[in-house]
């Protein structure tokens, strides 16, 4: 299969989902196309809380506030997967939770002074060349690509040209909180569509306290296992599935109880 990822909302995936249809038989699943417009690390960290659960596929990610200018664009390489997307630091969390840093093989396919690749594979139809839309004219040939010659073909040059592997890409580092004696400090790593606020601050802090509650920013909040242990309309705190703490409100949103946005800073205190 081929997964799709992209903060590109509707209609454009379809044109991507176009181009790779008639190049390959592939399945096509879509993770999500809602992905936080322009918002490279909030898209890395979705990947890779949902990628690890996917069988072996080709990964086409295209969250690119670079687009049109003369980024690279990465193939990532793993013992069952491969990953195709821009070097702007998306794909190499998502690759991680997929292998070791050693069970990963990066490879560039170089992009010439427009910011667009040679189209992979001549005999295949032609795409359109833009410098606003690469997720069509220049990322979904590459995944058609490697779906169709397999992973051991990328570093195979008549097949993509020009490729060369990686020993440098553009990195991503998700913000490491401080956990103290009584007291841990992070920061709102993205908010789901359930408006719950998942921070980076590690839900282990939270095991102790089941049952208790903790002081967040300056309020005092119940910390509860689960979203229905508190009333309807009331805040919680809780270790979520992606083992972070997660501030909530049952059947509500924690977005608008504890006022809080991407990139806020986040401080608990017991």
């Amino acid at each position: 299969m081929i997964t799709l990822s992209s903060d590109f909302g509707s209609p454009y995936p379809a044109a991507m989902k176009g181009v790779i249809l008639q190049r390959t038989d592939a399945q096509l699943v879509d993770i999500s196309h809602t992905l936080p417009r322009q918002n490279v690390q909030a898209a890395a960290f979705w990947l890779t809380q949902v990628l690890p659960y996917m069988p072996p596929a080709v990964h086409l990610v295209v969250v690119d506030p670079g687009v049109g200018t003369d980024r690279d664009v990465l193939i990532a390489r793993t013992e069952n997967h491969a990953l195709v997307g821009p070097d702007n630091g998306v794909l190499r969390p998502a690759a991680r939770s997929l292998a070791s840093e050693n069970g990963i093989e990066w490879f560039r396919l170089a992009a010439p002074d427009n910011g667009q690749p040679t189209d992979p594979g001549a005999d295949w139809p032609p795409v359109p060349t833009s410098s606003t839309f690469h997720g069509r004219d220049v990322f979904a040939p590459v995944a058609a690509r490697v779906y169709e010659l397999g992973q051991d073909a990328i570093a195979d040059e008549p097949a993509f040209e020009p490729v060369e592997s990686v020993d440098s890409l553009v990195q991503l580092q998700f913000p490491e909180p401080t956990v103290e004696e009584g007291k841990a400090t992070g920061e709102v790593l993205v908010a789901d569509e359930f408006g719950n606020v998942i921070t980076n601050i590690p839900g282990s802090v939270l095991l102790p306290l089941l049952g208790e509650s903790v002081r967040v920013n300056t309020r005092h909040v119940p910390v509860r296992e689960m979203y229905a242990a508190v009333n309807p309309g009331e805040s919680l705190v809780t270790v979520g599935s992606h083992e972070r703490v997660e501030l909530a409100v049952n059947q509500g949103r924690g977005t608008d109880a504890f006022d809080l946005a991407v990139g806020d800073s986040v401080s608990l205190s017991w």
